[in-house]
Parts: structure tokens; C-alpha cells; sequence
């Protein structure tokens, strides 16, 4: 399966979508905030990133941005998990080039899906 990279602040939040996504066979790299998410990508390479837009240091969003500026990660597929729904944090989302975007709160299996689709639409 995938490796994935979970960046999220909220512990419970980021234990739940490790465990999940660990169930469904995929390799999991959990941390805690953006600059780590970046360091944990510098070290080892990864399928497919999940970022919280608001974490502490760097926002999932600046990531999300340094990401697709660098050749090596330009074409990663990235969702972004939020308790941001209005339209505009949505928009923004997208603009900052993330492949996905699920609010807070959200069903594992929606999760699972998502996480799928991407993949697939990435051929990974």
C-alpha cells in the first residue's frame, strides 16, 4: 500500500487517522506540526501527505505550498484536514494547490476513501 504522511496538531485527531489508515495496510509517518511534516519529508519520501491547515509554527497550508514549489514534492498528492467549512478556507485550500480538502469532523471510512481516491487519481 501507501505511505503517508499525517501532520496534525490534535492528538487525537492524528492517532485516530493513523490508526485507520494503518488498518486499512497503509504505512503511517504521524507528527505534530508543518516544519516537522517537512523534515519527516526530507528524510524518507511519502505516497501521498495529509495536513491540518491550522498546526502551530507552519500552517498545513504554508506546507502545502512549499510542496508544490519544490520539484520533489510538486506533484505529491496532498489533502488538507480542517475544521475550516466556509467556502473561502475551501477556496484557499485549493489555491495553495492541495488535491482534497475534509472538514472536521469526519467519518473514517469517508477518510479511507478519500485518501483512496487521490492515490488513485495520482496513480500511486
Amino acid at each position: 500500500m501507501a505511505h503517508v504522511l499525517v501532520a496534525d496538531d490534535d492528538t487525537d485527531i492524528r492517532e485516530l487517522v493513523a490508526f485507520k489508515l494503518t488498518q486499512d495496510g497503509h504505512e503511517v509517518t504521524a507528527v505534530e506540526d508543518g516544519l516537522q511534516a517537512l523534515q519527516a519529508l526530507e528524510e524518507k519520501a511519502v505516497d501521498i501527505a495529509l495536513l491540518d491547515i491550522r498546526m502551530p509554527g507552519m500552517s498545513g497550508l504554508d506546507v502545502c505550498r512549499q510542496l508544490r514549489a519544490a520539484p520533489r514534492t510538486a506533484a505529491l498528492p496532498i489533502l488538507l484536514i480542517t475544521a475550516r467549512s466556509q467556502e473561502g478556507d475551501v477556496e484557499a485550500g485549493f489555491a495553495a494547490g492541495a488535491d482534497d480538502y475534509i472538514t472536521k469532523p469526519f467519518s473514517p471510512r469517508e477518510l479511507s476513501s478519500r485518501v483512496e481516491a487521490v492515490l488513485a487519481r495520482a496513480g500511486r
